[in-house]
């Protein structure tokens, strides 16, 4: 063991893993992390990092979310796939990831695509399915807001990104209710739609106010489309600018978020 490390199991016994974050939080939330079962939808550059983060940090069980395949042009933000991963589900690599780097982890998938017909079998309103808190990592508009609407409804606790697509300055991310973002237009768009579904407060959300997201002549045309896979919808989904950092920072924000919720712990 090198000098000055220390991996001992702390008092009261404890896997040296999770040591540190016991440390951080105190035994009785860990308790509460390590119970906790939460729902990831999206596993893209958000939503991978969301979810690696969660179960680094002891979650007692994911539930993972998403109907697309791994692209080699997403391979530059994933938190989890390699080239030999192109072509495979999204929730049977990242399942596999966890496995290997959190066995104490209880992981389920589920292929499919977020959609007012499926949300009831995805976030269950009541039995041991429900979830303890969903994070919102869905980068297509209506089913992104289809989802916030369902949780809200059903009082299910529900934490959202925005678009980091196009963005750069780590500076510029910020966490807060949605409806108090700023400079996103992504989150513009969620907002006035969940305002016509009745939803006008209390989303916590990862966002930027980073000029020039994603509206540009092709992300102007995502806004408005569910963009689906093609042998799911029939539409083809359009190709945003992105690199590695700026979604993985949204993805340690949403985790964030979540630890703190579960937890009990209140920010400075």
């Amino acid at each position: 063991m090198p000098a000055g490390s220390s991996d001992s199991i702390p008092d009261g016994g404890c896997d040296p893993r999770h040591y540190r974050t016991v440390l951080f939080y105190g035994a009785e939330a860990f308790a509460r992390i390590r119970a906790a079962r939460v729902a990831v939808f999206g596993l893209g550059g958000v939503g991978g990092h969301a979810a690696v983060n969660l179960a680094r940090s002891g979650i007692g069980a994911l539930h993972l979310v998403d109907f697309d395949t791994v692209s080699a042009s997403s391979l530059n933000r994933s938190a989890f796939a390699g080239p030999g991963d192109v072509g495979r589900p999204k929730t049977d690599v990242l399942a596999e990831h966890l496995g290997r780097v959190c066995p104490d982890v209880a992981v389920t998938v589920t292929e499919a695509f977020c959609a007012q017909e499926t949300l009831p079998h995805l976030v269950p309103a009541d039995g041991p399915d429900r979830p303890d808190l969903v994070i919102d990592a869905i980068d297509s508009l209506n089913p992104k807001v289809n989802l916030l609407v369902w949780c809200r409804e059903h009082g299910v606790p529900v934490i959202a990104s925005m678009g980091a697509a196009g963005k750069a300055d780590v500076a510029a991310v910020r966490t807060g209710d949605l409806f108090a973002s700023t400079g996103c237009a992504l989150a513009r768009h969620v907002r006035s739609r969940l305002r016509r579904r009745g939803v006008a407060a209390g989303i916590p959300a990862v966002w930027s106010i980073e000029p020039g997201d994603e509206v540009r002549a092709d992300a102007a045309k995502e806004l408005g489309d569910e963009a689906p896979a093609p042998q799911l919808r029939g539409r083809v989904r359009h190709t945003l600018a992105s690199q590695m950092t700026i979604p993985g920072v949204f993805g340690y924000g949403l985790a964030a978020l979540a630890l703190d919720l579960i937890s009990g712990r209140t920010r400075p």
